[in-house]
């Protein structure tokens, strides 16, 4: 008997130890670098497609019930999530969400309370920044807690302006005051909606409302027939998933690091800086684009009819088709992360607008957004190269189209291809320059990869910048010039 059950027991022991070992096996971290990731990037990944059954639980369970019950789920989700990826670092959001309630209700609908929300919101990130940079790109709580903070300084913003009278707004200001209380649950929920709290986008208190009360539904009275656009925009994501995935072995930002780039012909190093700036774009492309999926199938994307078909655009980060083939950098900002660049504008470009300088405000504009980013001085070269760029892409745009000679030039069909060539190339060429500095992040790495290449985007455009105009001033003849003065 003794011996049957020692036998037993070491048939159980045996059993756990190899239970013990299969589930480390299927461990996350192994997972991960089985797959050439780590283990908190697929932890992001798995959380942004957890956001698919939730939606489909929220659609049949929860869509026209009561709305604190739509809120807790929000809330709880949305917590769940970001103790998965950071754990007990929930706090910082936690902390935030629940002073931000505080700022509103006891400064009311104030100036005082913007600038508290601005300033508080603002330094909290950038000390979260400070306390946790690296030299390298890491998922940490402050990735997620980025997002929070604009949402957080627009809801101050919208709330100030729900207490202006009706005609002293904008007609956007309109559509974004909020003119009730906001309580702490609705903030929250708000807050940590699980389809856009981890990389966005952004949407206003005032959209979510309309989701909580049921309004964001082609099908009045129904839940909303967006299973489609969403399958649609889900699977346009696991192809620049997949593509990303067995592609980013191949090229990498740390091969600008290398010798064996150093020893390259500068055409190489280049042609590489090209390719490799249009494909690093590609996994946020993938997580806007699943995330965008999920906001359509809860509702949330929904953006009113259209020539009486339903648009589900509402929470689109991306305009794929026009980020793949426009040869021009203002298209690649109008495509890419427009929600976040929306926001930039209503609440920062267009709130400058006492400067009475166009340049400046969106000087001040890029300024918020590549300190938003991160205190590395990479942020700061890639958006002053943006800044660069579009006032030189809007000099030659404007030269080519007032030149007579060189508006006929451009209007040459059998050239067209030739042109749309060669303004890819540029294109590309100098996003990925400013994404070199924008990835490599601190600036003994970004001038380093900068010298090998001679500060080609600098020259290039700076040049530019001081030359185009006098170009202008010998080929645009004065009758020209003379009209659009009028």
């Amino acid at each position: 008997m003794a011996s049957a059950a020692e036998g037993d027991v070491g048939t159980v022991a045996e059993l756990a130890t190899v239970l013990r070992w299969g589930f480390q096996e299927l461990s996350l971290n192994k997972l991960a670098a089985s797959l050439g990731a780590t283990e908190q990037a697929l932890r992001l990944i798995i959380s942004i497609f957890l956001g698919y059954p939730l939606a489909l639980f929220y659609r049949h369970y929860l869509f026209y019930k009561d709305s604190y019950l739509i809120h807790l789920f929000h809330t709880f989700t949305g917590l769940s999530i970001m103790y998965f990826n950071f754990g007990n670092q929930l706090y910082h959001s936690l902390l935030c969400v629940v002073l931000q309630f505080l700022i509103l209700r006891l400064m009311g609908r104030t100036i005082t309370a913007i600038l508290t929300t601005f300033c508080f919101q603002m330094a909290y990130l950038l000390a979260g920044y400070y306390y946790t940079a690296t030299g390298n790109y890491d998922i940490k709580w402050t990735m997620p807690h980025c997002v929070l903070t604009l949402k957080l300084i627009g809801l101050a913003v919208d709330y100030f302006d729900g207490g202006k009278e009706q005609n002293s707004l904008s007609s956007e200001q309109q559509k974004y005051a909020i003119r009730g209380v906001p309580s702490l649950l609705e903030v929250a929920g708000f807050s940590y909606f699980y389809g856009a709290f981890l990389v966005g986008p952004q949407f206003s208190m005032n959209h979510y409302m309309k989701l909580v009360q049921g309004q964001l539904t082609d099908i009045p009275g129904k839940i909303p027939n967006s299973t489609k656009p969403a399958l649609k925009r889900l699977s346009l994501g696991l192809v620049y998933l997949v593509g990303y995935t067995l592609l980013s072995p191949h090229i990498t930002e740390e091969y600008f690091l290398t010798e064996d780039y150093d020893s390259r012909p500068f055409w190489f190093r280049c042609m590489y800086m090209l390719v490799w700036g249009k494909f690093v774009l590609y996994k946020y492309v993938t997580c806007w684009l699943v995330t965008e999926g999920v906001c359509i199938l809860t509702g949330l994307g929904f953006n009113n009819f259209e020539n009486g078909k339903a648009k589900w655009d509402a929470c689109a980060n991306m305009k794929v088709w026009l980020f793949e083939t426009n040869p021009r950098f203002t298209g690649t900002i109008a495509s890419f992360n427009i929600n976040t660049n929306a926001w930039v504008a209503r609440y920062i470009f267009k709130r400058l607008k006492f400067l009475g300088n166009k340049e400046l405000s969106q000087g001040l504009s890029l300024l918020f957004l590549a300190l938003w980013h991160g205190l590395h001085s990479g942020y700061l070269i890639c958006f002053q190269m943006e800044f660069l760029i579009v006032i030189v892409e809007r000099q030659a745009a404007s030269l080519i189209r007032e030149s007579p000679t060189l508006s006929n030039l451009a209007s040459i069909t059998v050239l067209q291809p030739f042109y749309y060539l060669v303004q890819q190339t540029i294109h590309w060429l100098f996003m990925g320059y400013s994404m070199t500095a924008f990835c490599l992040f601190t600036w003994d790495k970004w001038l380093k990869v900068y010298k090998s290449i001679y500060f080609l985007g600098h020259v290039f455009f700076l040049s530019l910048l001081f030359i185009l105009p006098y170009v202008h001033k010998a080929m645009v003849p004065r009758k020209e010039k003379l009209k659009k003065m009028e």
